[in-house]
Formats: C-alpha cells, sequence, structure tokens
C-alpha cells in the first residue's frame, strides 16, 4: 500500500519537526504531505526546508486559513491525484502519537475500509488532558451516537486512514464541514454507506507546544450540524416508511 499522511498546519513550527521525525522513524516508507494554511509564523518555509531534505516529505501551500475541514479536503484531492491506496489524517502537535499508525494501517490491511485511532473503546485513553476538555470530547461524542444513531464510539477522533475508494465514494465536493465536525461528517458518511469501520485503541496525549485550535465557534457548529443531520436521516426513514420516498 502506498501511504500518505497529511497533516494540516497553520502556526505550528514548533512541533512539526518532532511529529515529522517521529513519523518518519515509526512508518520510514509513507509519504507525508504537510498542507500549511499560509502560517505567519513561518511553518510554511520550515515544510519546504523539510522537503528539500527527504524525499518523502511534500508541501501543499493553501492561500488562507479555511479550518480543518477545506485543510484535509485539499490534501485528500492532492493524494487521491497522486495515487496513493492508503490516505492517513493526523495532527501536527503529536497529540496522535505516530508510533501508533501502524495499528490503523493494519486494520486497513485487515480488510477495513476506514480505521479510526479511538480513545473511547477498550483500551484506548487520553493523557494530560483538562477535565473541561475531556467533558466537551465525550459529551460531543455522546450527543453524536445518540442524534445520529452511529455506533462509532469516537466518532469525533481526527487520527485516521482511509482506503482511497471509501473517500472517492463519499461524495467529498459536497462536504462543507470546516471545522472539528469534519471527522464526524466523514465518519457518518462512511457509516450510512455501509463502509467497514475499525476503531483501534489509542492513547492521545494532549500537545505540549502550540496553542489548541478549538474554539467556540468550531463547537456550535459541530452541534448544529449533527442536529441537522440526525433529524434529517430521522425525517428520510420516516418518509421511506409512509411511502413518500424510495
Amino acid at each position: 500500500m502506498r501511504v500518505l499522511t497529511i497533516i494540516p498546519t497553520y502556526n505550528e513550527r514548533e512541533s512539526l519537526p518532532t511529529v515529522i521525525t517521529r513519523l518518519r522513524a515509526a512508518v520510514p516508507d509513507a509519504h507525508v504531505l504537510i498542507a500549511d494554511d499560509n502560517s505567519p509564523d513561518g511553518t510554511g518555509d520550515l515544510a519546504d526546508g523539510l522537503a528539500r531534505q527527504d524525499s518523502h516529505i511534500h508541501v501543499l501551500h493553501r492561500a488562507k486559513k479555511e479550518g480543518l475541514g477545506p485543510a484535509y479536503l485539499a490534501g485528500f484531492a492532492w493524494g487521491l491525484e497522486h495515487g496513493y491506496d492508503v490516505l492517513v489524517e493526523m495532527d501536527a502537535d503529536c497529540s496522535h502519537q505516530p508510533e501508533q499508525l501502524p495499528l490503523l494501517l493494519d486494520a486497513v490491511d485487515r480488510g477495513a475500509d476506514m480505521a479510526i485511532g479511538s480513545r473511547y473503546v477498550p483500551g484506548g485513553r487520553t493523557e494530560n488532558w483538562p477535565l473541561q476538555r475531556q467533558l466537551i470530547s465525550r459529551g460531543g461524542n455522546l450527543y453524536s451516537r445518540i442524534l445520529l444513531g452511529t455506533s462509532v464510539h469516537d466518532i469525533t477522533g481526527g487520527f485516521r486512514a482511509y482506503r482511497d475508494t471509501t473517500l472517492r465514494a463519499l461524495d467529498l465536493g459536497s462536504v462543507r464541514s470546516r471545522g472539528y465536525c469534519f471527522q464526524i461528517d466523514l465518519a457518518w458518511r462512511a457509516e450510512r454507506q455501509g463502509f467497514r469501520i475499525a476503531e483501534v485503541p489509542i492513547t492521545f496525549v494532549e500537545r505540549e507546544e502550540g496553542v489548541s485550535k478549538m474554539s467556540n465557534d468550531v463547537t456550535i457548529e459541530a452541534a448544529t450540524s449533527v442536529a441537522r443531520w440526525g433529524l434529517t436521516a430521522r425525517a428520510e426513514t420516516l418518509a421511506r416508511k409512509l411511502g413518500l420516498r424510495r
């Protein structure tokens, strides 16, 4: 399998060298795409320097900060165009430990269409996370599971590996999610289309460098989007039962 790990960046100059070094050591054959949103701290220039030293590293310079979703969509488009078989989502701050990426790749190799590094299945956990963040994360997952009826335990988790065929089938051109609800959006689409989703237990470690990108706007977008998707799905199910839709 040709593997591409996509790492979106915005002001990640401090953390980027560490995650790249650890990732290249953990999965030496994998390629890396740094998708930088024109970081004012020089992250893009640093990424260019890393790419000049290593043929497995590539850089996608984007014009401005647009959110996590658009950055990953741009990375997916680049990866699919260049013929990668497995495309990986990974944060730049080492909260997703590169050493655990082989676990996700093994799940795909065993037949999963999508593998999620899960904090909330047996064996998964978090380290050094403030209580408030834990409550927000667990609450968001419970909220999504209730409204969407999903069986995914960590549907907000952002450490993922997708088969190229899965991404091609998800109608990425219709995705409008920008913040962390992008993760919910893609998992929900994959589950509804019947793709095999494997949740692999991981240890999520709170970042030690840089600043979290979580904001109130991101939380509000996720809450309203999930409610809309859940209500729409229920309305469609009811319409089919009443014979109003096929």
